[in-house]
């Protein structure tokens, strides 16, 4: 069963979106850029037999591009997810974001409880335990308005080599990860770091706080752009998460140990109903 790609038209921007329309339970992914859609091809192909999978950049990242007014803020992203499940008139659907993208399906399970079935989120900590992470890695010019977005986009592709190069494990080999990005980025693919870092720079833990919706966080222990980062830092906001962590793993547990991921996010599920 191929996906079927389409664009939605949203108060956020054109958002890409892939769907494999097959019928079950619906899972949501959102690629953490500089990863694409394209990146999750196969892993929808595996999934597709057992649930309905849907798989869509944000705005500013791959081919979804945002309009002047987004901000990459937390009730933004949020607003955004839901956008698209009503476009999709989905009525309920476990939520497998990951990174800084896990923050925007936290605020969305915390405005939208009755719409999110649960959260499998990958590699994200608390939003304290990301500023944190944001002083250590992302340049300071990244973090200036204006001065970001154009650095961010004349240096886009150095990016991407360079995140993958941390971001995995040093025996991991990163071409399969940076081809991909790399032809995406060379055909107009966005890759809006300054934008998230911006967006969520004045954002805190208590706009998370009260998630009852169950959570899963599965943390890649090989990803050395997090090496001084505390997984279990999201039980601070939401105290009845799981941890489960792959000692063998980096930044993507999702792409890096599909099979694995795989077996963890189809026992969630049928869990959450």
């Amino acid at each position: 069963m191929r996906a079927a790609f389409s664009v939605i038209d949203t108060d956020a921007g054109r958002i890409r979106v892939v769907d494999s329309a097959s019928p079950g339970p619906v899972v949501v992914f959102v690629p953490d850029g500089p990863n694409v859609v394209e990146h999750y091809q196969a892993l929808i192909h595996r999934l597709s037999p057992s649930c309905r999978v849907v798989c869509f950049d944000m705005p500013g990242f791959g081919f979804s591009l945002p309009h002047a007014s987004y901000a990459h803020s937390l009730d933004q992203g949020a607003k955004l997810v839901l956008s698209v499940l009503d476009h999709l008139k989905i009525r309920k659907a476990t939520l497998a974001f990951s990174c800084a993208n896990g923050f925007y399906a936290l605020r969305t399970a915390r405005i939208a409880p009755d719409r999110v079935s649960g959260l499998v989120l990958s590699q994200t900590p608390s939003l304290q335990a990301m500023h944190a992470w944001t002083d250590r890695v992302v340049p300071k010019p990244l973090r200036v308005p204006v001065l970001g977005q154009w650095l961010g986009w004349l240096f886009r592709e150095r990016a991407a080599s360079s995140w993958y190069r941390i971001a995995l494990p040093a025996t991991t080999d990163a071409s399969p990860f940076r081809d991909v990005a790399r032809q995406a980025l060379r055909c107009g693919a966005c890759f809006s770091l300054a934008g998230v870092v911006q967006g969520l720079v004045k954002a805190s833990d208590a706009g998370l706080k009260g998630v009852q919706t169950p959570c899963t966080v599965i943390w890649g222990a090989q990803d050395r752009s997090h090496r001084h980062t505390n997984p279990q830092s999201l039980l601070d906001i939401v105290p009845h998460a799981e941890l489960v962590q792959f000692d063998d793993c980096g930044h993507f547990p999702d792409l890096e140990k599909s099979e694995r991921f795989i077996r963890i996010l189809m026992e969630k599920v049928s869990r959450y109903g």
